[in-house]
């Protein structure tokens, strides 16, 4: 269990998770200021590591710059601030005073007020049981009487990262169809943001930062990490000053936005999660797989279902007897959940008309949804539906009757995207709508799956009707996830899936609501191997959701053998996303054979250890490898992307097993020594030629 302590003489808290501890204390003008982090230290070894307050030797510099627990804008420290107020008279700088603080097991709450003003700022800390990672939040509370404060900006939390000789940061970036692309790269000095203004997590990054000194590798050396719960407009900033020191500071919000508390109001942060391993990348990534699987998911012990889904085979052009055909021979393959995707509502032949209209199409279906699902139960499968609840096209009912439900600015273009507009779910009573009728439509037909899809960011983000329009950057976040939290609490049956163009909505926030997320809308198997390792950074294999589609590519027009198709899907929640109706006979067996292997392992992949033998490349090798909980059973996956020259085949190294037991591999049945498995390798045994690719069991003997 985590324990914390707190030293009345030191006026320091010490937090000890699972393997290694953190502190931080109170500064002699009661600033919160941070003190450690990393390996385990008793209160004994702490009293070695707190400073004294340092010594000013010029006057522009101050000596504790960059070492607040919570970088407050005021006096003379100028590092990036982490919390900027301003109060009714225009009083800006913040001057912190200590309450109080209370320690329930794994949670640590310290309070603090302004001097002054009537603005308290709670501080919180919790270490879920198990676990390396520490949550950390920022209450802020208005408890006078009179005017507003606004908060210019609310940071969850600032990490300090130890003095090292250098510094490189990880992180991803992407766009639509190339999201999570993974770069390691120096940190520059100065102030660097990674962020969305977008009011999704977005395509082109993700709140999430890994630090080391540059020598790490994915077995060896020190990573300190940070990952944020939010799934609307974010930010992180690291900054890096000439003296060597690095802080990564985040939070939602962005630039120009401001919260107004009113008297009584407490606004609180997501959180912003932090972890120091000693693995290298790898370790980095099992533990944030395993806080992820433990206490983020709200079912993380089911196994994920093979699902089919019919947007690449229909597009829009959705009947009852087209989808009643694809699920008979998705029946036939093994496929376990049926998802019917979009143009099964309203108006909707195309992307042009029917957002907001969310009536069955009862041309495409004259007696309604349930002669459909009624089959798909019949032939073995649960029923799943796509979902676009805060989007509304122009061409709609739901607009011309409502055109203020939109985000929008007086006397501004209302900005289009996929001919659509975003819904202000911050509005009480479009929310409500939203829920409605979504309870309804999952009410009356008993559905299983929702894939909640939002395909734009937002444009025009104005509210006219209200006096503090910029809330709604926040609160249409919490709608979606009070709307999704709403629909699990009353079916307590539903899962469901989150989606953005694809990877556009990924985050620990989301995730907490939804059983699995859709990676990328780019199915291209070799590209879906450097999304699926980017994505794999933080983010476990049990939520990644990963489709074998048609040849060529519905995107990049590539071709590549079914069974790397197969194989790279393998490696995720396994998903079927084909006209399977056109496919060859002998396509449909394979894949029968595919999704029934896919089943025998998946235990192992959704639930395993997670080990990145050999990194994607554009050529080459490369390699993953899971290890079940128990450490009973392996599987390995190999991939060459292509090979230009003739080579001999190198063996693979493997990684998370006993040196000292034996292994039999159940293809094949030879026996292996852990040890040599380890220490040397096997040779995969590729097949010839271009995007070749193999599957490995191993069992414990």
């Amino acid at each position: 269990m985590p324990e914390i302590v707190f030293d009345e003489n030191t006026r320091s808290w010490l937090i000890r998770t699972a393997a290694t501890s953190y502190a931080l204390r109170l500064a002699e003008d009661d600033s919160p200021a941070h003190v450690y982090w990393g390996p385990a230290l008793t209160p004994a070894q702490l009293s070695d590591v707190l400073p004294g307050s340092g010594s000013r030797w010029d006057s522009f510099n101050d000596p504790d710059e960059g070492l607040d627990e919570l970088a407050a804008d005021g006096g003379t420290r100028h590092w990036t601030p982490a919390l900027q107020v301003r109060f009714a008279d225009g009083t800006r700088a913040l001057e912190w005073r200590y309450l109080s603080h209370d320690i329930d097991g794994g949670e640590l709450r310290v309070r603090f007020r302004d001097r002054h003003y009537p603005l308290r700022i709670t501080l919180g800390y919790r270490v879920p049981a198990g676990t390396d990672v520490i949550e950390r939040w920022t209450e802020l509370t208005h408890d006078g009487t009179d005017d507003p404060i606004e908060v210019v900006r609310a940071d969850s939390a600032s990490w300090v990262v130890p003095l090292r000789p250098d510094y490189r940061i990880s992180h991803v970036t992407g766009r639509w169809a190339a999201e999570s692309q993974l770069l390691r790269e120096p940190v520059p000095h100065g102030e660097t943001t990674f962020g969305s203004r977008r009011g999704i997590t977005s395509h082109h990054a993700n709140p999430w930062v890994m630090l080391d000194d540059g020598e790490a590798t994915e077995r060896h050396g020190e990573v300190y990490s940070a990952a944020l719960a939010w799934s609307g407009s974010w930010r992180i900033t690291t900054t890096r000053s000439s003296n060597g020191r690095v802080t990564v500071t985040g939070g939602f919000g962005q630039d120009g936005v401001v919260h107004r508390l009113a008297p009584g109001d407490t606004l609180t942060t997501p959180v912003f999660a932090g972890l120091y391993t000693d693995g290298g990348f790898g370790a980095a990534s099992r533990a944030w797989h395993a806080y992820t699987l433990g206490h983020v998911l709200p079912h993380p012990g089911e196994l994920r279902p093979v699902l089919y889904n019919s947007w690449e085979a229909t597009g829009f052009d959705v009947t009852e007897t087209g989808q009643r055909a694809l699920a008979e021979k998705a029946a036939a393959l093994g496929v376990e959940l049926f998802v019917m995707d979009d143009g099964w509502f309203g108006a909707r032949s195309g992307d042009h008309a029917g957002l907001g209209d969310w009536q069955v199409n009862r041309e495409k279906f004259p007696d309604g949804l349930k002669p459909l699902i009624s089959e798909v139960r019949r032939l073995g499968m649960k029923f799943g539906i796509w979902v676009e609840p805060e989007m509304v096209n122009p061409d709609s009912g739901l607009y011309r009757a409502r055109p203020d439900w939109v985000l929008h600015h007086p006397h501004r273009t209302r900005s289009e995207l996929r001919n659509q507009l975003v819904l202000n779910f911050a509005r009480p009573d479009v929310a409500e709508w939203a829920f409605g009728w979504l309870d309804a439509l999952v009410g009356e037909h008993e559905i299983d799956f929702l894939k909640w899809d939002m395909n734009r960011p937002f444009s025009e983000a104005g509210w006219p009707a209200d006096s503090d329009p910029d809330r709604l950057w926040v609160e249409h976040t919490r709608a979606v996830y009070a709307i999704m939290d709403r629909l699990r609490d009353g079916h307590p049956g539903l899962r469901i899936e989150a989606c953005s163009g694809g990877g556009g909505r990924i985050d620990l926030g989301v995730m907490a609501r939804t059983d699995q997320v859709w990676t990328s809308d780019n199915t291209d198997a070799l590209d879906r191997l450097v999304i699926q390792h980017g994505y794999g950074q933080v983010y476990p294999p049990r939520a990644m959701s990963a489709w074998v589609t048609d040849d060529p590519n519905f995107i990049t027009q590539r071709s590549t053998p079914l069974r790397f198709r197969f194989h790279v899907a393998m490696a995720g929640v396994l998903g079927i996303g084909g006209d399977i109706v056109k496919w060859s006979e002998e396509d449909l067996g394979y894949a029968r054979e595919q999704i029934a292997l896919y089943k025998e392992i998946r235990p192992v992949v959704q639930h395993g250890s997670l080990y990145r033998l050999v990194p994607p490349t554009t050529d080459g090798v490369s390699a993953l490898q899971y290890v079940a909980a128990d450490g009973g059973r392996a599987v390995v996956f190999v991939f060459r992307q292509a090979a230009h020259f003739p080579t001999s085949e190198r063996p693979v190294r493997l990684d998370g097993l006993d040196p000292a037991a034996r292994y039999r591999d159940e293809d094949t049945g030879k026996v292996w020594h852990g040890a040599a498995l380890l220490a040397h390798g096997l040779f995969p045994g590729l097949p010839a030629g271009d995007f070749a690719s193999v599957v490995i069991r191993l069992t414990k003997l």
